[in-house]
Order: structure tokens, then sequence, then C-alpha cells
């Protein structure tokens, strides 16, 4: 058997290796999305289809609420604060307002601060997961239903943190900047 020249096997090779870039460039994305969720990087929060049960610890959630240039929203959270049982169900209101003349299709990206007890903040419901379309002057009010993981107690680095803040910002759905946020907060 006879093999191929030194120039062929090289364009081979090399042929691979842009074949092997190109998938890990499409396998990026869901790769870093995965990495976050199971690690909390960058304050990403977990998806969960229950809370635990409270442990008889509490802990301080606040709530900010922000709006991308662009969307002409009124977005605030019902509450600033609320003191929560750790391992409890818990739920949130948000309120968003259509202020402009025309309809509006938003998505929220969210994050968590302190950002390493993002593997501790579960969502169970979010608004956050589906893009919310508001007719002018429309308002509506959207839950969250979260829990704090009673693991964070057993975190020597978490375990003393008093206050987490859950922050939105509503994007306008067809901004390019939605999809770079969504990856990231996902």
């Amino acid at each position: 058997m006879k093999w191929p020249s030194r120039n062929l096997r090289v364009a081979i090779l090399a042929g691979i290796g842009v074949c092997s870039m190109t998938g890990l460039g499409f396998a990026a994305v869901p790769l870093y999305r995965m990495f976050c969720e199971a690690t909390g990087l960058n304050g990403t929060t977990q998806r969960g289809l229950r809370a635990p049960g409270s442990v008889g610890q509490k802990i301080t959630v606040a709530f900010d609420s922000n709006v991308a240039k662009g969307i002409p929203w009124k977005f605030q959270p019902e509450r600033r604060e609320d003191t929560i049982d750790i391992g409890g169900r818990d739920m949130a209101f948000f309120t968003a307002t259509n202020t402009g003349d025309h309809e509006v299709t938003g998505t929220a990206t969210f994050n968590v601060t302190p950002i390493y007890v993002g593997k501790y903040f579960t969502k169970i419901q979010c608004f956050c997961f589906t893009q919310q379309t508001l007719k002018p002057g429309e308002t509506v009010r959207m839950p969250v239903i979260f829990y704090v993981d009673p693991k964070i107690l057993d975190d020597p680095d978490a375990r003393d943190v008093q206050e987490i803040t859950l922050s939105y910002t509503f994007y306008p759905a067809e901004s390019p900047a939605i999809a770079a946020a969504a990856a990231k907060a996902h």
C-alpha cells in the first residue's frame, strides 16, 4: 500500500483541524451554558421543579430591574426585597408597562449577586424563560417562583451571605445584545 504524498497528508490533517474547530465553535455556547448552570458562574441561577423545604434559617433577597435602551417600558419589582426561608418556595412579582405607542416584545436576562451564590439560587418558574409582548399602554404582572438551596449553608464561602440580589434587564427581543446576554445568562 502506498501512502499519500506529504502535501496530501498535511492537507487532510488541516481539513480535519478546520472541521474540528468549526464543530467546537458551534458547541462552545451550549457547553458554556451547561458549565455556568453547573457551577453558578457569573451569577447563573439553577432551574428546578420543587423546593426542598425550609431549614429554619432566613436570607434576604433583593430585587433589581433594568430596561435596556430601545425598549419603552417601565419595569420594576412590586417589592424591593423579601426575607425568605432558605429551602422554602417563594414568589416575587414584577410589573412591566409599555409606555410606547407600538407593540414591543422584550426578553429578560438575569443574574444573581454575589455571583458565587448563583449555584444556590433556583428558579422554578420565571418570566425570563419566555418573550413578553406588550401592547401600547399595557401593564403585565410577572411572577418568578424560586428558592435558595439549603446547600448554601454548607459552603464556607457562601454560608455567611445575608443578602442575594436577583437582577433582571429587559431587552428588545430583536436586539443583537439580547443574544449575547441570553447566552451568558442561560
